[in-house]
């Protein structure tokens, strides 16, 4: 072979491979999850900020929340148990917990969460998702602080409708609940079962609203789902204020002390965020 041909054909492989690494980089970054908080480290749970903003309690009860870190009795495995306050106290109407994500999801961008969550007990009302306030604005916005936001509750509306426990999310322009759908089956999905993992994937286009974004898809594997299933198209933001989300936030509930929704907890594990559709999961 001569020089020339050994010089093309080293140049030619040597794009071959600045195309391979770039392309294998580019995926990587798209692909990989970047951990927002699974509860193993002990001082993980001083990352959080935690504000109950209306405490409504009587007698009064300072931080009557209960926001801890407990470990599985047969696993090696911490997560978060959330409850609006002890068993019998009522009055505490906005438990929030909240902190900073690891990367800030900038308007334009599309990133997908992945959170594990287990019902303690009903009766119960909780909500969680992601905020684009600060950390003052979020205690003083409270519920109107969330974007993305899914909810658990058990609890009978204002117009006296019973919700039954299933995972509902926001959708519509008059910020009304729905439940999410279980594909095969076409109906609405069944509550979540009691002290039973669920994995959810909530995937955030937070592009302008003219440009379709300002929504998200959530997937949810367990329970009925055996496998991953797609259970919601294009929930919608809460606000839409169209700014960059920089908080995972929570909020749980006493109801008014006269009709209490009930004290039961969420707990909360494997809290991840990934750039762009990523439906893995980071904990198989």
């Amino acid at each position: 072979m001569s020089a020339k041909s050994i010089s093309n054909t080293a140049t030619v492989f040597s794009l071959l491979l600045t195309t391979f690494f770039t392309s294998y980089t580019f995926a990587y970054t798209e692909n990989s999850w970047i951990l927002i908080d699974n509860f193993e480290s002990p001082a993980s749970i001083n990352q959080w900020v935690n504000a109950d903003v209306q405490n409504e309690t009587q007698p009064f009860i300072e931080n009557p929340q209960v926001t801890i870190i407990e470990r599985e009795s047969d696993k090696n495995n911490k997560y978060l148990l959330r409850k609006p306050a002890a068993e019998g106290v009522v009055g505490n109407r906005k438990a929030i917990s909240f902190l900073p994500l690891p990367e800030q999801v900038n308007v334009g961008d599309t990133f997908t969460f992945y959170t594990r969550v287990n019902v303690e007990y009903f009766p119960n009302n909780h909500s969680f998702g992601l905020s684009n306030l600060s950390a003052e604005k979020i205690k003083t916005a409270n519920y109107n602080a969330f974007e993305p936001m899914i909810r658990i509750t058990d609890k009978a509306e204002s117009n006296g409708v019973k919700n039954d426990g299933s995972l509902m999310v926001l959708s519509g322009a008059h910020k009304k609940y729905k439940s999410i759908t279980n594909p095969i089956t076409g109906k609405k999905a069944a509550p979540l079962q009691e002290n039973q993992w669920y994995e959810i994937w909530y995937v955030i286009n937070n592009s302008p609203r003219k440009d379709g974004g300002q929504s998200y898809d959530l997937y949810v594997r367990g329970g009925e789902f055996n496998t991953q299933q797609k259970v919601f198209t294009q929930a919608d933001f809460r606000m839409k204020r169209e700014q960059a989300l920089t908080h995972f936030m929570a909020i749980c509930n006493t109801g008014p002390k006269k009709k209490p929704y009930g004290n039961g907890g969420i707990r909360y594990d494997d809290i991840y965020m990934a750039k762009g559709l990523q439906l893995s999961s980071p904990i198989d």
